[in-house]
C-alpha cells in the first residue's frame, strides 16, 4: 500500500514538472519574438490641410527692356551714363553734336524773319490799294451822281475814265490780298520748316523712355552714333534700358491646369540665389494653348522695389490648384499608390503586427496626400519602403517625424 502511494505521488510530481516546464518554454518563446521583431518606421494618420500646388521653373525677366537709338545722326559730345546707372522717365542719358543740323536752324529762322517782313509788306500794299480804291471809287460814284442829275455837265468820256479807275483799283485790292494771303502761307512754311528742324535737333538730347536701369552701352563720347530709323541699324544704339524695379515670369502652364489660372490670382515665388520667397500675381494668359507643347503662355509680375531680384535668375513658382481643410492625411512615402485615387498602406494594429489595408487617395501634394477612406485618425502606418515587410509580420514600431525634403 505504501509502495503504491509513492509511485503515485512521484509520477504526480513528474507531471506537475513537465506542466512547468512547458509553460515556462511557451513564455520564453513569446517574449523572445518581440525582443527579434525588426524596428520599423510608422507615421500616423493625422488631420490637415492640404493643397495640390503646380510648381514651374522659369527665369526673371525685366517688365520692359529697350535699346534707345538716336533720331539724328550725330557724334556723342556728353555721356551721362554707365553700366549699371539707375535714370528716371525723362533723365538726360546723353547729348549729340549735329553742327548741319544747327545750320539749318539759322537758315530756318532767316526764313521766318523774311516771311514776316514779307507779311508785313503785303500788308501795307493792302492798305494803299485799298486806299486808292476808295477815292477811285468814291470819284465814280460822284460823277455818276452828277450824270444823272446835270447830264450836260459831265462828259460820258470822264464817266468811263472813273469807273475804270474805279475797277482797276478794285482788282488791285484783290491782287494784294492774295498776295497777302500768300506771304502768310509762306510764314507758315517756314515755321513750320524751323518747328520740324527745331524738333530733330531736340532730338540732339537723348533722354529715357522710363524709370530703369542700364544694363549695356553700346557707344562712348566721341562716337558717331547713326540714326536709328535706318534700316540696318547694326550696333547703332546707345544703350540698353531695362526696367528692373517690377519684373515677370514666363511660365509654360500645362493643359490640365489651364482651367485654374485666373488673372490677378498670388502665387510663389521661390528664388534659391537669394534663399528667398517673394509674392507673385498672374497679371497676363495667352488664353489660347500651344498646338505643340500643349501649355498655355502665362505670365507672372514680381514688383521689386529694392532691386534684390536681378534679370536672369531662376525661380520657381508655385500655383494652387486645388485645396481642402481639416482631411485626412499621410505622408506619400507611407502610401503605394495604385490604379487613380487608389492605393495601400501596411497598417500596424494594435498587436504591432502587419496588416495590409486598401485606401482611397484625394488630392496630393509634394509631401503628402489626402486619405479618403480606409484609415481611421491617429491609425499608425509603416513609413518608407513597403517590400521590407510582410504581411501579418510582426514589428517594433517607431514613431518617426518626416521632414518636407523626404
Amino acid at each position: 500500500m505504501r509502495r503504491t502511494q509513492r509511485f503515485l505521488i512521484f509520477t504526480f510530481s513528474l507531471i506537475c514538472c513537465a506542466v512547468l516546464i512547458g509553460c515556462g518554454e511557451g513564455h520564453k518563446t513569446a517574449a523572445d519574438d518581440a525582443r527579434n521583431a525588426p524596428p520599423a518606421a510608422v507615421v500616423k494618420v493625422v488631420r490637415g490641410n492640404i493643397a495640390d500646388n503646380l510648381e514651374i521653373a522659369s527665369e526673371f525677366q525685366p517688365f520692359q527692356e529697350v535699346d534707345v537709338y538716336a533720331k539724328v545722326s550725330g557724334y556723342i559730345q556728353k555721356l551721362y551714363v554707365d553700366y549699371g546707372t539707375h535714370v528716371k522717365q525723362g533723365q538726360l542719358l546723353a547729348v549729340l553734336e549735329i553742327p548741319e543740323l544747327q545750320q539749318q536752324l539759322q537758315q530756318d529762322e532767316a526764313s521766318v524773319r523774311r516771311s514776316n517782313q514779307e507779311l508785313t509788306r503785303a500788308h501795307e500794299e493792302l492798305n494803299r490799294s485799298q486806299s486808292a480804291y476808295n477815292v477811285a471809287h468814291l470819284t465814280y460814284t460822284r460823277l455818276a451822281d452828277v450824270q444823272k442829275s446835270r447830264p450836260e455837265l459831265v462828259a460820258q468820256q470822264e464817266i468811263d475814265i472813273a469807273k475804270g479807275k474805279d475797277l482797276e483799283a478794285d482788282a488791285d485790292v484783290s491782287s494784294q490780298k492774295a498776295a497777302l494771303a500768300a506771304a502768310e502761307e509762306a510764314l507758315v512754311s517756314a515755321k513750320a520748316a524751323l518747328g520740324k528742324d527745331q524738333a530733330m535737333f531736340d532730338y540732339a538730347r537723348m533722354t529715357a523712355p522710363f524709370d530703369g536701369v542700364i544694363t549695356q552701352v553700346y557707344a562712348r563720347t566721341g562716337a558717331l552714333l547713326p540714326a536709328g530709323t535706318s534700316s540696318n541699324k547694326g550696333d547703332s544704339a546707345l544703350c540698353r534700358l531695362s526696367q528692373n524695379s517690377s519684373l515677370r515670369l514666363v511660365i509654360p502652364v500645362p493643359e490640365r491646369a489651364v482651367p485654374n489660372i485666373q488673372i490677378g490670382q498670388s502665387v510663389a515665388v521661390e528664388v534659391s540665389g537669394v534663399k528667398r520667397t517673394f509674392d507673385g500675381k498672374i497679371v497676363r494668359f495667352s488664353d489660347q494653348i500651344d498646338m505643340t507643347t500643349r501649355t498655355m503662355h502665362t505670365e507672372v509680375d514680381v514688383p521689386n522695389p529694392k532691386f534684390v531680384l536681378v534679370s536672369g535668375m531662376y525661380a520657381s513658382v508655385k500655383i494652387p490648384l486645388h485645396s481642402a481643410a481639416k482631411v485626412l492625411t499621410l505622408p506619400i512615402q507611407a502610401v503605394q499608390a495604385g490604379e487613380t485615387g487608389k492605393g495601400t498602406v501596411l497598417l500596424v494594429d494594435s498587436s504591432n503586427k502587419i496588416e495590409t489595408r486598401n485606401v482611397m487617395l484625394g488630392l496630393q501634394s509634394s509631401s503628402d496626400v489626402e486619405i479618403t477612406s480606409g484609415l481611421q485618425e491617429n491609425e499608425t502606418v509603416i513609413f518608407g519602403a513597403q517590400g521590407q515587410f510582410k504581411n501579418g509580420e510582426l514589428v517594433s514600431p517607431k514613431i518617426v517625424v518626416p521632414s518636407a525634403t523626404e
